[in-house]
């Protein structure tokens, strides 16, 4: 019985460690998601003081050119990220599903 419990504790373990992963990587998500937000408005701000919205001018102002460089960063990682994030909430989902097969399992061997 000892074994099935540990286990089964193990298998909790596994899901809460799997879940605190899922939730960090949406954390880094929304956080970078802000910053690209930000940097859109700063951009925005900038090409209006400017008076030049045409990235290819060359007189755009140098600030925004590399603002856009850092938002576009940023993009790249939040698709990587959301890469990631798949990964990790289909690895939950199969210590969840884990989890239930053995609770079937014990309880039926219990029966």
């Amino acid at each position: 019985m000892k074994s099935n419990e540990l286990r089964m504790g193990l298998g909790t373990l596994l899901i809460d460690e799997r879940r605190r992963k899922v939730d960090q990587i949406e954390s880094m998500i929304a956080d970078f998601e802000r910053a690209a937000g930000e940097l859109e408005r700063e951009i925005k701000t900038e090409q209006d003081r400017a008076g030049i919205h045409d990235p290819d001018h060359f007189a755009y102002p140098t600030y925004a050119r590399a603002a856009r460089q850092r938002r576009e960063n940023i993009e790249h990682s939040v698709g990587q990220l959301n890469l990631k994030l798949a990964e990790a909430k289909a690895a939950l989902g199969a210590a969840v599903e884990s989890k239930a097969v053995e609770r079937i399992a014990d309880e039926g061997r219990a029966a």
